[in-house]
């Protein structure tokens, strides 16, 4: 018998179960199917042998169906959950599925769906029609995104660091520097960013907060030493200050867009402190506080002639190197 099948016999005993039992119409209605359906639920149990009765006292109009008394006495108390999403619920639940992408290909993402195959089983038809239908609504970019197939066991050890308050001893590749090192860190918390999955930890030798890219981890091991959390450490105000990934010294900018892409800037918040002042033209001026001077350097190169970097005046000249740089080497090819 199909989950979703056995579930709907041990509500339909539940309803039967009753002192009053149930008519046909509130087994419908309680279960959520068809009449049909409901003669069905009655014939497979009484096919496995339970008995079920059917009468009608006083001025009722309609029948009542019950499990014979003596034989309830001999069967285990019966207790499933009713879940009732609402269509915000139901929304939402769609959306937080699709954010697993993440994790596609990887034996996180068939226990997601596992999980939420076990809810299925618990939702009304209709509920579940809902949710079906949302998947030709709510699509999810898989192109750009990482992938952590082989990376199960690394973040099992992190998450059980996490909850435990461990620390791990981790060799990481680390990019901008092109170098692999060996390192005891107390793992923190996890993040997304731009399809990719990525660690807060604390580094055990100097006590800062670093960030780290969970596929760059090469190996990892458990160590038996505990952590204590920071307690100056603000996870959420640290992502929100942070440019892009880069956490390091603040630096105030201003920028120039053109009237290209000023619509474009204008549809977002960039900087909790950021100051948005129009020109006549149509082009804007960008003033802000944030971490990550190499992820704004790299944002500004990114929109080409539509924006200029007006200060700090050295990673203006900074972007100015980098761009004779590139020139230098178009122009020897």
């Amino acid at each position: 018998m199909r989950g979703k099948n056995l579930v709907q016999l041990i509500q339909t005993l539940d309803l039967l179960s009753r002192p009053m039992g149930a008519t046909r119409k509130e087994l419908a209605e309680g279960l959520r199917i068809s009449q049909r359906s409901v003669s069905r639920s009655i014939q497979t149990i009484e096919g496995i042998g339970i008995p079920v009765y059917d009468d009608r006292t006083g001025l009722e109009r309609e029948k009542h169906w019950r499990i014979d008394s003596a034989y309830l006495s001999r069967m285990p108390n019966l207790d499933l959950p009713k879940i009732a999403l609402s269509l915000p619920e139901i929304i939402s639940l769609s959306m937080l599925a699709g954010e697993s992408v993440i994790f596609k290909g990887t034996e996180i993402s068939r226990h997601i769906a596992a999980a939420i195959a076990k809810l299925m089983l618990f939702l009304p038809e209709d509920t579940q029609a809902e949710l079906s239908a949302l998947k030709r609504i709510f699509i999810c970019k898989t192109m750009g995104s990482k992938t952590y197939s082989g990376k199960e066991d690394t973040i099992r050890t992190l998450t059980e660091s996490i909850l435990n308050r461990t620390a791990c001893n981790i060799t990481y590749h680390a990019f901008y520097k092109d170098e692999i090192k060996e390192e005891d860190i107390g793992p923190l918390h996890f993040y997304e960013n731009r399809g990719g999955l990525y660690l807060f930890a604390q580094k055990m030798k100097t006590r800062s907060i670093r960030s780290y890219a969970v596929e760059r981890i090469l190996r990892i091991r458990p160590l038996n030493r505990n952590i204590i959390y920071p307690p100056d450490f603000d996870p959420e105000e640290t992502l929100n200050s942070a440019f892009d990934l880069t956490h390091g010294d603040p630096v105030s900018v201003k920028i120039r867009f053109s009237p290209a892409v000023a619509r474009y800037i204008k549809e977002k918040t960039w900087a909790r402190d950021q100051t948005l002042t129009e020109h006549p033209d149509g082009s804007l001026i960008l003033t802000m506080t944030s971490s990550g001077r190499r992820d704004i350097k790299s944002w500004v190169l990114s929109f080409g002639k539509d924006a200029l970097l007006l200060e700090p005046e050295d990673l203006k000249q900074e972007i100015l190197a980098d761009l004779e740089k590139s020139l230098e080497a178009m122009q020897k090819k």
